[in-house]
């Protein structure tokens, strides 16, 4: 099983997991399957990977994860075990049992922490002797530290900091003020690019007057709609009033004058955006001028780009 996640890691602090958390009363508040992998966020706010979902990381039989759940508490540890605890001690994580059981929708679901994904992962990319997985090398490369969980929670659209709506301010202000601006039968770009936005929100992108993706998105869709004289094919285009919040640099020039597109044209925009943007190469370029500029992690940037185009996490995964 050739299982790999191309996200880059950096250092996570040490947590502890209580036995506590083991109790009837926790829950799961997401869960979903992401190709193949199945993950969740348990109601504490703990990021989880089932235990399939862990195996195919690890490049396993779903069988060997389940071993070192059932040995766990055996007399006579057996050594993968001992490895396993010894790798949970060093990154100072305690854990009452390397899963937790939570039954959810009339099914029992085997939840096993991040913390403990990494430790099993680490295990089987470095300890685990004839059973050492390339697989599991390459993704413990990429997954170690946070960047598990922080894959968990984007993935699942989950804000642990419960600053969630904060990170949509600048985009709901602009979308407010712009949502009717555009003259009746025709449409335009900031409104369209709507799930780009979203997405680049979930990943983490701080979207504010610095990260204007629909300026970027508007000037290669205007060279398209002239170059390929698409005037005669839909319509002439119009020019509307644009307008950023008064927080913005931008809004000094308030009105902006923006093109707007006929409505016939939509499909057609709809299918350059998917195809040209965001396929062919376009929009990673925009992305990676903002990762050189610092204004967004590579980790983010892989994960707006994966979620916007066909293939999802990487993949497979």
């Amino acid at each position: 099983m050739n299982v790999k996640i191309n996200i880059l890691a950096q250092k996570s602090s040490s947590k502890e997991m209580t036995p506590s958390q083991g109790a009837l009363a926790i829950g799961i508040e997401r869960d979903a399957e992401v190709q193949g992998i199945g993950m969740g966020i348990l109601s504490d706010g703990t990021p989880y990977l089932n235990q399939r979902g862990l195996a195919a990381l690890c490049g396993v039989q779903n069988a060997h994860v389940g071993t070192i759940s059932s040995q766990w508490f055996d007399a006579e540890q057996k050594p993968r075990i001992v490895a396993v605890k010894s790798i949970l001690s060093k990154s100072g994580v305690t854990v009452a049992a390397p899963h937790i059981e939570v039954s959810h929708k009339g099914v029992v679901h085997y939840c096993y922490p991040a913390d403990v994904c990494l430790a099993i992962l680490e295990y089987y990319a470095f300890d685990a002797g004839a059973n050492i997985s390339a697989s599991a090398r390459d993704n413990f490369r990429r997954l170690a530290g946070s960047k598990l969980r922080d894959l968990i929670y984007s993935q699942l659209g989950y804000d642990p900091s419960g600053k969630a709506a904060d990170r949509f301010k600048k985009w709901h202000e602009r979308l407010a003020l712009n949502y009717q601006s555009a003259p009746k039968g025709y449409f335009h770009v900031f409104n369209e690019a709507h799930t780009i936005f979203y997405e680049l929100i979930v990943a983490g992108a701080n979207i504010d007057e610095r990260f204007v993706v629909d300026i970027s998105i508007g000037q290669h869709w205007s060279r398209f709609w002239d170059e390929n004289g698409l005037s005669e094919t839909y319509d002439v285009r119009r020019k509307y009033p644009h307008r950023y919040p008064e927080d913005h640099p931008q809004a000094k020039s308030n009105p902006q004058e923006s093109w707007c597109y006929p409505i016939s044209a939509l499909g057609e925009f709809r299918r350059w955006l998917q195809e040209d943007y965001l396929e062919g190469g376009k929009f990673k370029n925009y992305l990676s001028g903002k990762v050189s500029a610092g204004t967004l992690a590579p980790s983010f940037a892989e994960l707006a780009i994966e979620a916007l185009t066909p293939k999802g996490i990487s993949g497979p995964l």
